[in-house]
């Protein structure tokens, strides 16, 4: 019997294969052509009014942070609070333009702790960088009050929100919120090879976007190619980067993205059997997810006293699990701000990811939590 793996894509290869083979025939794979039309897609499914496909989600936090910065004139050495509990791209954004990250601590659903948020900000506050963890929402709307109080940008990490809701409505979409960066990486709730998707709530730096993303061209190459004859000549405005994404991405991005909203009901059946299974044990925590908001699942976390020797004991029966993440100031590169986050530093110590997406059947379900509750007594 094969392993059980904690995050394992699943495609639907024949249709994915027809979008591929569609871009071959018509010699048409990089920008445009599938990008446009999923960006379309992408913006009719989520209600957001602008749209642009990268490469991956990483870069487009970066164009989040550069645009912002350029727009409200940020010097090197301002401030944008972010967490310690997410990839490190988050916080990679920001060092890359010579800004700080300032680390708040993490509330019950490993989001950003509005209290604390608060009681970082400092004149050289800038922006808050919130990260939806696992797809959750946690408590966004107090965020974005702080930020409008204190006149404060807000980017929105979506990295894991692709398909999550409130209300039937996508918190990117909401007042408040300056730009929301989405990711399609293999592993993903919609998955591609590696892509992502830059939402911008004005249209101006929606605009920006395409040109930086694009080299600091003025026309990009589809759209100089629409004009009936190839319009070669045009001009280079900023340094920009080479971050656009391709049409085989797109393609495969517009397959997965008919089946986003069923694999994430499934991903919240299965999550539903697990916090049942475990809601009788004192010794594991789990993180909170019920709460009243259509989440898309990308992670599921426990806590546990000894995750270490769980996750060898559950190796050992052919079930792998993860951790995400490890608190960011925990390395080199953020150590400036060990301690600041008590919480974050605490539970980053226990958390272990259980395997959650489309390959997994019930009667896998059923194992890794007898698995569990086994080792957990």
């Amino acid at each position: 019997m094969a392993a059980i793996q904690v995050l394992k894509p699943k495609f639907h290869v024949e249709e994915c294969l027809e979008q591929v083979r569609e871009c071959l025939e018509k010699g048409w794979t990089g920008m445009g052509f599938k990008t446009v039309e999923f960006e379309e897609a992408w913006k009719k499914y989520t209600g957001h009014k602008y749209a642009y496909y990268l490469n991956s989600n990483t870069v487009g936090l970066h164009l989040a942070v550069k645009q912002l910065k350029m727009k409200y004139g940020w010097a090197e050495g301002d401030e944008i609070i972010s967490t310690p509990i997410t990839f490190v791209s988050t916080n990679h954004a920001i060092l890359y333009e010579g800004l700080r990250p300032v680390f708040a601590d993490v509330d019950e659903y490993l989001c950003l702790d509005p209290e604390d948020v608060e009681r970082k900000i400092t004149d050289k506050t800038r922006a808050v960088a919130f990260v939806g963890y696992g797809g959750r929402v946690g408590q966004l709307e107090k965020i974005i009050g702080i930020c409008k109080k204190h006149g404060l940008r807000l980017i929105l990490d979506a990295a894991h929100m692709s398909g999550t809701k409130v209300n039937g409505v996508c918190p990117g979409t909401w007042d408040g919120v300056d730009v929301t960066v989405y990711s399609y990486q293999a592993v993903k709730n919609l998955p591609t090879g590696d892509s992502g998707m830059i939402c911008w709530a004005d249209e101006e730096q929606d605009k920006l976007t395409r040109q930086l993303a694009w080299c600091g061209i003025n026309k990009d190459t589809y759209a100089r190619s629409n004009k009936g004859t190839y319009a070669w000549k045009y001009d280079v405005d900023y340094l920009g980067y080479k971050y656009n994404g391709n049409a085989i991405m797109g393609g495969i991005g517009l397959v997965q993205l008919k089946y986003l909203d069923e694999d994430n009901a499934r991903r919240r059946e299965i999550v539903k059997r697990y916090n049942e299974a475990f809601a009788g044990n004192d010794k594991i925590t789990i993180i909170p997810a019920n709460y009243p908001d259509e989440c898309s699942y990308h992670l599921y976390e426990l806590a546990v006293p000894d995750r270490e020797a769980l996750l060898n004991f559950l190796s050992d029966r052919g079930i792998n699990c993860g951790v995400h993440y490890r608190d960011n100031t925990e390395y080199s590169l953020y150590d400036y701000a060990q301690g600041t986050c008590p919480k974050a530093h605490e539970i980053s110590q226990h958390l272990i990811t259980m395997p959650l997406h489309m390959w997994l059947t019930d009667e896998d379900v059923e194992s890794i939590i007898q698995g569990v509750n086994e080792f957990v007594k």
